[in-house]
């Protein structure tokens, strides 16, 4: 707790809680907690098809899957999931941008078919970037968990701003196209700036970022997570990169693979923001669990997607430090079903339901923060 308060104390020399001025374009504290009370409760999960083993295979044209989108998406729906969250890739886009405006039209038909809003991810630093190719992609390596996840762009182009002006054409399109689409939850412009292991020197290229979201100015608001408590041990936050994010996110997002206590404590530091919260991607059993964590973040009005659905081609039901040839574990790690939708715990289906019967509006009443 110490170091959580060292932290913070550091947060407030860097500006991080700065309410006014304003930073340009970015919404209002009144604007964002407005947008907040009209939604209902933000539940769902981060998906990616059973059928594919990274972002190419998800939105390529060759391997793109509508008919299980439609079925998986189905059985969130029953579970009373309103939100899923989705990453995209600027080689996939770079390759055929009129198809993939076509595919991403038709997966946000499939979730307006199944009352379903989305997140929509661009770049993310997760994964690995080992010179990928589009078209046929690597088997999945049997007993690791998500052996073939893509980071985009990759650390190269991260750190390269001559790279940059196709990231730029590849952002305000789909922001463009998609600006006042109420398909779409929020935009999630950059996802763990802060995994700086790979090499990528995030910063100037979440500034960036953030820049062109303010210039295309859609109708939903514009978020990057947080991907670790700030100051809990074994951090590797960048102080910078959280102190930008917090300054520049119209409602704030946050990363909790934890135990109660560690989203508790997450959630009274970010409530400080007096925005609405939204945790992006939380639940790794066993010290995660559903029946653990949905409590908190139904009572604390905070938005929830849970890592995975369906148990398919990218393991995430196996352990980060899962290795190959490892059998599947009795205590599966993320993901809800095994792919013929039968659940991996029917008493667990059972109390994500119960959870999910009241998703009435939950804006935030921020006159009860404790600061």
């Amino acid at each position: 707790m110490k170091r959580i308060v060292v932290f913070m104390i550091a947060l407030y020399s860097f500006g991080m809680y700065r309410c006014t001025p304003e930073t340009a374009g970015r919404w209002s504290e009144e604007k964002a907690n407005d947008w907040y009370a009209k939604q209902e409760w933000p539940i769902g999960i981060n998906y990616i098809t059973s059928t594919a083993i990274n972002q190419f295979e998800m939105w390529q044209e060759e391997t793109f899957d509508p008919e299980t989108i439609d079925r998986e998406l189905g059985w969130a729906e029953d579970l009373g999931f309103n939100t899923v969250r989705i990453f995209l890739h600027d080689m996939v886009w770079e390759a055929d941008p009129e198809g993939f405006r076509q595919r991403l039209d038709k997966f946000l038909g499939i979730c307006q078919d199944h009352k379903m809003k989305a997140i929509v991810t661009f770049f993310t630093n997760g994964g690995r970037f080992e010179n990928p190719k589009l078209g046929p992609q690597p088997e999945s390596i049997p007993g690791v968990h998500n052996s073939q996840w893509i980071q985009s762009p990759g650390s190269a182009k991260v750190n390269d701003p001559q790279a940059w002006p196709i990231l730029e054409r590849y952002v305000k399109d789909i922001l463009t196209v998609h600006a006042n689409d109420d398909r779409i939850l929020l935009w999630c412009l950059y996802n763990e700036p802060e995994n700086l292991k790979l090499g990528a020197e995030s910063l100037p290229l979440l500034r960036a970022v953030f820049k062109w979201g303010r210039e295309v100015n859609p109708s939903q608001p514009l978020t990057a997570p947080i991907w670790l408590l700030p100051g809990s041990q074994g951090t590797r936050t960048a102080l910078d990169i959280v102190s930008f994010v917090g300054e520049h996110s119209d409602v704030m997002s946050f990363h909790c693979y934890y135990e109660p206590e560690v989203m508790e404590t997450f959630i009274k530091m970010l409530k400080r923001f007096n925005r609405p919260l939204i945790c992006t991607e939380y639940m790794g059993r066993p010290r995660s669990t559903f029946e653990d964590i949905m409590p908190i973040l139904k009572r604390e009005h905070v938005g929830a997607t849970s890592w995975g659905l369906v148990a398919g081609k990218c393991n995430f039901h196996l352990q980060w430090s899962s290795k190959a040839g490892d059998p599947e574990p009795d205590v599966w790690f993320h993901d809800i079903f095994r792919v013929d939708g039968t659940p991996y715990s029917q008493a667990e289906v059972d109390f994500i339901r119960e959870m999910t019967v009241n998703k009435s509006s939950v804006g935030q009443d921020t006159t009860t923060v404790n600061k």
